[in-house]
């Protein structure tokens, strides 16, 4: 089941903004599943930023696409099941494990990316795509 189309701004190339955005969430999951060899930066609990980043990307790039606060704060708590969901499956690998600690930094990736959804910032996308066209 798909979001109604109301969720999504009126921006040109609208369906490449919104598949972009949904590969992106994809590509989370699929590398919060797979074991894949480690790529967090060298640093102690690297892994934390990693959740930390792709989670705020995600909800930022939603903040510019989607038509309303009340259809982003849906996305966002959407991507904080989708993060706490990703570490319960994690524990059924046995070379993945659950760490509450990464669902702390995917919840808090989620509240540093609505930070793009506040009025001045929220119409980036829209702006530069408006820029473009004249």
């Amino acid at each position: 089941m798909s979001a109604p189309a109301r969720w999504y701004r009126d921006l040109p190339l609208r369906g490449l903004w919104i598949a972009l955005g949904w590969t992106m969430a994809g590509a989370i999951a699929l590398g919060s599943l797979l074991t894949l060899p480690p790529v967090a930066p060298d640093l102690p609990q690297g892994d934390k930023l990693q959740h930390l980043l792709a989670y705020g990307a995600l909800t930022a790039w939603f903040a510019q696409i989607t038509a309303s606060a009340r259809a982003l704060l849906r996305h966002a708590a959407g991507f904080v099941l989708l993060g706490a969901g990703l570490e319960v499956l994690q524990s059924l690998n046995p070379d993945r494990q659950f760490e509450f600690a990464d669902m702390l930094a995917n919840a808090a990736g989620v509240l540093l990316g609505l930070v793009a959804g506040l009025p001045r910032v929220r119409d980036g996308l829209a702006r530069l795509l408006r820029r473009r066209t004249r």
